[in-house]
Formats: structure tokens, C-alpha cells, sequence
């Protein structure tokens, strides 16, 4: 690809041609491996554009992506959709289900899909439950894994994760189409430049202190993050 070519343009002909093995690939190139969830994320996009009838999004707000979870199937999400955090075509509801909501603003349309796994998906698997013992003990648990159980992990999660691509889609989502909820562009801010640290910070995320703009993060104000177990309060620690 050329360097001032569109940037997604092997992404979008992958859509279209519901290429979902290659498109796997791409995700796993920013998720930095392979799992079922991101697979799942990547069929939740084809399923999604094909019902509304999209063909690309441009990353700038026309297409809108409502995730309901900040787990594997977000990245497969923003991946292939190219509906991120970044470019603010991506929203994140804190509500803990596997689920992405799909709006089109030029026509008011919508549709959800949530994950809904098949019931293989058991500790009757044979594959499913050597995975997940390996997940507990080196994931969930934090033991650390020798490098064969380690690779032994990868590999069973790279099989169930191509393998998703092969299921109906029936199986796996439940699709539903949805009214739009109004979503407002997002609003661009100018920056300020902090009398504390010097760092610039985005205006509504500084504070007047003796006439002069200081970070929240100077002033002690308390600021929410979002980590592993979702969004959460940060005790803020003055400097000021």
C-alpha cells in the first residue's frame, strides 16, 4: 500500500468480501494474540455493517460503535469497525455484557449484537477445558505458566478463535435492531497549559488557582480512570 493511499482500504475489502479469516489476522495484530472474544468482535462488525448496510466508517463520528464491555471483543471491535476511542467514534457503557451497538446518524439506524456462545462451550470440551484451566492458573490467577504450558495456551486459543469463524451466525449473536439514542458529536476543546507542571492538558480538565490554570491532576482533584475492572474513581493527591 502506498503511503497516502486510505488507510483501510484492505480492511474494507476484507468486509466486503466477508474475508473474516484475514480480518482475524488484522485484530490479532493490535489485541497481540489470538482468543475467541476477539473473534467474536470481529464477526459482531460484518454482522452489524452488513445489516445497516455499511460499507466502511471513516472514523469520523458518522458511524457509531456502544460497547458494553472493555474486554477482548472491544479490540476485535475497534479493529475491524475503525469506530475507536481514539477518533471518538467509539462509546463505552460500563455494563459488563458482551454487546456492541451499531448507529448510522444519516438515517437514524441501529442495530445491537450481543454475544450469546454456544453451549460447546463447556467444561465437556475437551479443548475448551484445557484452555481454560490455563487461563485460570496463568491469567486469573497469575501463576506463572512454563514456556510449554504457555505456548499450549496460545495454541488452544488460537484454535477456538479461528473456529468461531466457522459457527452460524444464529449461534452466536442474538441481532436486534435498536433506536438510536442521540448520540452528540463529540465537542473539541482547547488546550491550557498548566502553572504547576507545565504540561498542557485539555482546557475543561484544568482548574483557575490564583488566577492561573492548573492540571486536575496539580490541583488534587479526584479524576476516573478505566482499567481492567471497568471505570473507576482515582483519589486525587494535590501538589498545589
Amino acid at each position: 500500500m502506498k503511503k497516502r493511499e486510505d488507510p483501510r482500504k484492505n480492511i474494507r475489502n476484507m468486509i466486503a468480501e466477508n474475508d473474516l479469516e484475514h480480518l482475524l489476522m488484522k485484530a490479532g495484530e493490535i489485541h497481540g494474540h489470538y482468543c475467541s472474544y476477539v473473534a467474536y468482535g470481529v464477526r459482531a462488525v460484518c454482522t452489524a455493517f452488513r445489516k445497516l448496510g455499511i460499507a466502511e466508517s471513516t472514523g469520523m463520528e458518522k458511524i457509531m460503535a456502544v460497547v458494553e464491555c472493555n474486554n477482548c471483543f472491544a479490540d476485535g471491535i475497534q479493529a475491524i469497525s475503525g469506530c475507536t476511542f481514539g477518533n471518538n467514534a467509539m462509546i463505552y457503557k460500563d455494563l459488563g455484557k458482551t454487546a456492541v451497538t451499531f448507529y448510522r446518524r444519516e438515517d437514524d439506524s441501529g442495530v445491537r449484537v450481543m454475544v450469546n456462545p454456544p453451549d460447546e462451550h463447556s467444561d465437556e470440551d475437551p479443548v475448551y477445558k484445557e484452555a481454560m484451566e490455563l487461563f485460570d492458573r496463568g491469567v486469573k490467577k497469575r501463576e506463572k505458566l512454563t514456556p510449554e504450558e504457555y505456548s499450549r495456551m496460545n495454541e488452544l486459543w488460537t484454535q477456538m478463535s479461528f473456529g468461531v469463524l466457522e459457527k452460524d451466525e444464529k449461534d452466536i449473536f442474538i441481532v436486534q435492531d435498536v433506536v438510536p439514542e442521540g448520540l452528540e458529536y463529540a465537542p473539541i476543546f482547547d488546550s491550557a497549559t498548566c502553572s504547576k507542571c507545565g504540561e498542557q492538558a485539555m482546557e475543561t480538565r484544568t482548574r483557575l488557582h490564583e488566577g492561573s490554570p492548573v492540571c486536575i491532576r496539580c490541583i488534587g482533584e479526584d479524576y476516573w480512570m478505566v482499567a481492567g475492572r471497568g471505570i473507576h474513581p482515582v483519589k486525587g493527591k494535590s501538589a498545589v
